[in-house]
């Protein structure tokens, strides 16, 4: 593993804190039932700048004149080493991934009021957990009950993710590398669903597949819990109880990507589970992905955030006028939001470290101060229609539910589709062909 883009971001950190100390906790271990625990995976932004795995750490980052990068980790352990596998431990943590100096856990409480006296600020995570407020307020509170001898407390407390999520918004080399190699591995985890689906399958067997091929290619696994929604199931948004039987002549969903070294891909496809396009399901898909099409050509530097949200809806309002499940014009439908029962969420999300990637959306409240994009950005883009059965949708339209869905990286002079599984209607047919 390379150390560089940790080493740089945790420098970035340190040159905006000025005389400041930045406080970042790892995520805990998280007991699953009696005494077995949760996979764990560490929090992300503690990981991005550090590369650090292990549960029970914490960074330190010291600004000023003598800035420094102080990692607390767990201490060897032989004995728990033969239960719970390898730890790096103290000295070796600090030379493996490059930081200033490493000390063990047990010993934070006790240092950290000297690591954050006569600094200006102190910079964490405000809020996020109730523990490391008081922790940090029991650090504040030893270092002021110093007073009398000159020793000040930090004036300033600051939220930590704020600075963190602006960096995190723009992705380096490093990580568009093994974000596009988890888009790859997804990618082919969906091709393989499609060409192993039949009628009659369980949902969870498609699910299976995918889980198979992410893990066979090396991914650390689902990046969420996956989406295997057949027929009028893929009409519920967050549908995961991939419980239910295929029909031969129903649309199956679904939404899944892994994770690769803690960066994620998010795919959605959707396909007959018979292999061939009803001529109803076809129409639903070709105006989703036409939306799509639209949405993707407007991701480009420069534009704002919620205009490729807008060239999706434009696309999708007429698809609906043309199903006639909507009158009037196109600007009438979207300024009343006429569209809103069959279409409910926006066009993407930030990705990376999270699927829904840290970052903010908009600048202030105007209705104009949406993010621009610029060169570095990853997003999705997953334009949907939901027919969900009732009285305003026709019965030959009943429970189509499409959503397609890829991963995209602005460019200096426009956008890359990274994912790569089957997407029209002649290739999903064509991959699915069982000869």
């Amino acid at each position: 593993m390379s150390l560089k883009p940790y080493a740089k971001r945790r420098q970035r950190v340190l040159d905006s804190l000025g005389d400041g100390v930045a406080v970042l906790a790892t995520a805990p271990e998280r007991l699953r039932n009696r005494d077995s625990h949760y996979p764990y995976r560490f929090d992300s932004y503690f990981w991005y700048l550090s590369g650090f795995p292990e549960p029970d750490a914490v960074i330190v980052l010291v600004g000023g004149a003598e800035a420094k990068a102080i990692l607390f980790c767990r201490e060897k352990n032989e004995e728990r080493e033969t239960w719970d596998g390898f730890r790096y431990g103290p000295d070796a943590a600090a030379a493996a991934f490059g930081f200033t100096e490493a000390h063990p856990i047990g010993c934070l409480d006790e240092m950290l009021p000297t690591l954050i006296a006569n600094h200006a600020a102190l910079w964490h995570s405000l809020g996020h957990d109730r523990e490391w407020d008081s922790r940090i307020g029991n650090a504040l509170n030893a270092v002021r009950s110093q007073g009398r001898s000159g020793t000040r407390a930090p004036g300033e407390i600051r939220d930590l993710r704020g600075l963190l999520d602006e960096m995190r918004l723009s992705k380096d080399a490093h990580e568009v590398q093994l974000m596009r190699h988890a888009a790859d591995i997804a990618s082919a985890g969906h091709s393989r669903a499609m060409r192993a689906c039949r009628p009659g399958m369980a949902e969870y067997e498609l699910e299976a597949e995918l889980s198979y091929e992410f893990r066979r290619r090396g991914a650390d696994g689902h990046a969420y819990t996956p989406i295997v929604a057949g027929g009028a199931n893929a009409c519920i948004l967050h549908y995961v109880d991939n419980n239910k039987l295929l029909a031969g002549q129903s649309l199956v969903l679904i939404d899944a990507g892994c994770e690769v070294a803690g960066y994620a891909s998010d795919i959605t496809r959707t396909f007959p589970v018979g292999g061939r396009f009803s001529a109803e399901q076809r129409e639903v898909y070709e105006i989703v992905l036409a939306a799509q099409q639209a949405a993707i050509a407007a991701v480009h530097p420069g534009a704002s955030f919620t205009d490729y949200h807008q060239a999706a809806l434009r696309v999708l309002t007429q698809g609906l006028i043309d199903l006639k499940l909507l009158t009037g014009s196109v600007d009438g439908a979207v300024e009343s939001e006429a569209y809103k029962p069959w279409y409910m969420h926006r066009t993407g999300h930030w990705l990376g470290l999270d699927v829904h990637d840290a970052g903010d959306y908009k600048t202030g409240t105007a209705d104009d101060d949406w993010v621009k994009l610029a060169a570095g950005m990853t997003l999705t883009v997953e334009p949907g229609l939901y027919l969900r059965p009732g009285s305003a949708v026709p019965e030959h339209l009943h429970g189509i539910g499409v959503r397609i869905e890829d991963d995209v990286l602005v460019t200096s002079d426009g956008c890359l589709v990274y994912t790569n599984a089957p997407r029209t209607v002649a290739e999903i047919e064509e991959v699915m062909r069982h000869e």
